[in-house]
């Protein structure tokens, strides 16, 4: 067979026996979500390109090298959402959500699309989880987002991560700081790597978080954003970590987290594992408390973070958690004739109302057949309807595991003597 068409590089298909974990963390994701009082917002797959040149950055790489921008037939610049803060950002001001209770608190699962170098656990399309709130400018509100994090990972069983923070400061504190980054890289203009020559002058930051080897290398002798801090941003640090500590949450403050994205002020995150071959961030986020005010809304302070789901989803096959098994077939209904076909659909769809998870035999097959696909697709229990069944209204229905039989009768009472017999129904 040769296929017209294969999917786009940097994509994957969601098959079944993957779809059912995905559903899992799904389901964790949403709960813990829904116990913090965050309620699901659903924004746009593309947005217009302004949005992430004003919000992200345009000396990011995500914006000079990594989205899909494109014209669509109004000759208007279109992109798919790299990430998903800023259009949580335009939802909350384009909405009037501002006009709400404070703080707003908000989540979303969604897909983004960022064109880089494809390796293990990132893709050109992948998905994240994220949580934003605004109108929060409390230090126990970083430790609140922080905490949602550390939550859902306790409660899915991942194991061997590592909470960093940092505080990047205000644009007051940045403004000294990048004057001393540019400085100290300066020293070694000639040794950084193209990238970082062109980031010395428009976002010295960056240059912390450059994985080149020399650059890394001569980042680490750089100043520290820490010893840069007016008072109040270092209230507000030493206020996230004591609030961490009253929660038991364990952390240790790098002062080489920036993030990559332009908004951020105060306080940074990262929840890392090297479980996956290579230290990597599964979820990272922060305060971004300009943004708002960015992007055409009232001063309002901010902060959220986001999470790899297919980093989660490998980090949890590569430390052998056990993922709850997808829902079997409760009961297989085989026939022999069509009259007995025709009551097997009939039963099927009585026994789904019912909250039985039930099927018959879609496609014709002999009874051979029906029973070997019962057994390949796990059915808890089967029945075989033939001409003697109907005529006297009775069948036999199997246990496919123990062989125990039981003689239940084919009338409207079918499902609750199903759910007699079933004792999982009666638990």
């Amino acid at each position: 067979m040769e296929l017209i068409t294969k999917a786009p590089k940097g994509t994957q298909d969601v098959l079944p026996g993957q779809s059912e974990k995905w559903q899992a963390i799904e389901k964790v994701l949403r709960e813990e979500a829904a116990l913090y009082g965050f309620s699901e917002v659903r924004t746009p797959v593309f947005e217009h390109t302004e949005l992430f040149q004003r919000s992200v950055g345009e000396t990011t790489d995500v914006v000079q090298k990594e989205m899909y921008t494109f014209q669509d037939k109004g000759g208007r610049s279109i992109t798919l959402r790299p990430e998903g803060t800023a259009g949580a950002v335009r939802a909350f001001l384009e909405h009037g959500l501002f006009s709400a209770a404070m703080p707003q608190k908000l989540w979303y699962e969604t897909s983004c699309y960022r064109y880089e170098k494809m390796q293990k656990g990132r893709l050109r399309e992948f998905h994240q989880f994220g949580v934003e709130m605004f109108g929060a400018a409390d230090p126990f509100a970083d430790a609140e987002v922080i905490s949602i994090a550390s939550s859902i990972f306790q409660r899915l069983g991942v194991k061997n991560l590592k909470l960093e923070i940092n505080s990047i400061g205000c644009p007051t504190c940045r403004a000294a700081y990048t004057q001393a980054l540019k400085e100290y890289f300066g020293q070694y203009h000639d040794e950084l790597c193209d990238t970082c020559r062109e980031r010395l002058e428009k976002n010295p930051m960056r240059l912390l978080d450059c994985k080149v080897p020399r650059c890394h290398e001569i980042g680490e002798g750089a100043p520290s954003i820490l010893d840069y801090l007016d008072d109040d941003c270092k209230a507000h640090f030493e206020a996230v970590k004591a609030a961490l500590d009253s929660l038991g949450i364990a952390y240790t403050v790098n002062d080489r987290i920036v993030r990559g994205l332009d908004y951020y002020t105060r306080t940074v995150f990262e929840f890392t594992t090297e479980d996956l071959g290579s230290q990597a961030t599964v979820c990272g986020g922060g305060r971004y408390d300009g943004l708002v005010a960015e992007m055409g809304g009232q001063p309002t302070p901010a902060l959220g973070f986001g999470m790899g789901l297919e980093r989660l989803l490998l980090l949890m096959e590569a430390q052998g958690i056990a993922f709850p098994p997808a829902r079997p077939c409760d009961l297989y209904i085989g026939s022999i004739g069509e009259a007995a076909r025709r009551k097997a659909f009939a039963l099927a769809g009585a026994m789904r109302q019912s909250g039985v998870a039930a099927t018959f035999d879609e496609v014709g097959r002999g009874v051979k057949a029906q029973m070997k696909y019962a057994d390949k697709i796990g059915a808890r229990f089967s029945m075989v309807l033939g001409d003697d069944e109907l005529a006297a209204g009775k069948a036999q229905i199997k246990n496919m595991q123990t062989g125990e039989k039981h003689e239940i009768v084919l009338d409207e009472t079918f499902a609750k003597q199903f759910a007699a017999i079933d004792s999982s129904l009666l638990s």
